[in-house]
């Protein structure tokens, strides 16, 4: 028999782990607040579920916040019996996440919080990395589900850990979107042509991974979306929120957040967030394109 699994929230992340389970061999319940939104996985052979919890083992619940996880549980959480695992890969704060698996443990299930580190894209192509906070034995309940849809997972530790360091993931690979962005707008502002200074930095000691994927998005404009603009600056409020919380200041997440909340207010929020390159120079804001005159 296939193994069931349930999974709550069938956004871009959501549809891509949805996807991988199928492929590997998994029977998956969807549900999603708005139904037609998993339409296309039920094509695809998932079978949708008014209450997955209630009808599976595990759960894997990909949302926006960590509010939005409660209110979940506010719907479903009296389903949660002795032995439910519930898998949460949302992108959370680190304090509301222990308070979700103290509600959870108090019905007698477990709760692994299990950021994903990249984006939809690269978990379709299980290129991820999964970072899950809990107990070490419940974890390893749950490899053959991670392992559908990463290429590597740590155990960061308890509770509440896999989320710390998502943050700390995140804070770092934003400010290197925001580099990328930054030097390209540079080289065009002083009149080095973008895609030319590229091919530099690709080979240069100022690489980084970011490069890969995200540089080609900047040069040509195709911000098809792969992870969401106003999604990583929901992430980077969440780390500046914890970050004064700890007493301390990130004065370049300070500026990073800035640029979003520019790049949002320009009308990227639901674009790729490589859009970031937007933000830069008042030429972005008359041509089509900030590097180069092609359409988006």
């Amino acid at each position: 028999m296939k193994k069931r699994i349930g999974l709550i929230g069938t956004g871009l992340m959501g549809s891509a782990i949805a996807e991988r389970l199928l492929a590997a061999g998994f029977e998956v319940l969807v549900h999603n607040r708005t139904r037609r939104k998993a339409d296309p996985l039920i094509e695809m052979g998932a079978s949708w579920s008014d209450d997955p919890i209630a009808e599976c083992d595990r759960v894997v619940i990909c949302l926006y916040t960590s509010e939005t996880v409660a209110e979940m549980l506010e719907l479903f959480g009296a389903s949660i019996r002795p032995g439910s695992i519930l898998i949460d890969t949302t992108t959370g704060d680190p304090n509301q996440v222990v308070a979700l698996a103290k509600r959870i443990e108090d019905h007698g299930g477990i709760y692994l919080d299990a950021p994903i580190s990249g984006s939809s894209e690269q978990t379709r192509a299980s290129e991820v990395t999964t970072i899950v906070g809990g107990e070490r034995d419940k974890v390893e309940a749950c490899m053959d589900v991670f392992e559908a849809f990463s290429a590597r997972i740590i155990h960061a530790g308890g509770v509440g850990s896999g989320a710390k360091m998502k943050l700390i993931s995140n804070v770092v690979l934003g400010l290197n979107r925001a580099a990328l962005a930054e030097g390209l707008a540079f080289a065009k502002g002083i009149g080095v042509e973008p895609r030319g200074a590229f091919e530099v930095l690709l080979h240069s000691m100022a690489y980084s991974k970011i490069m890969d994927t995200k540089g080609e998005k900047m040069l040509s404009g195709d911000f098809r979306v792969a992870a969401k603009l106003s999604q990583h600056l929901k992430d980077i409020k969440i780390a500046l929120g914890a970050a004064q919380q700890a007493g301390q200041k990130l004065p370049l997440s300070e500026a990073h957040a800035q640029l979003l909340i520019d790049a949002e207010q320009l009308g990227f929020g639901e674009a790729d967030n490589s859009a970031i390159v937007r933000a830069y120079f008042p030429f972005a804001l008359r041509e089509e394109n900030p590097l180069e005159n092609n359409d988006d």
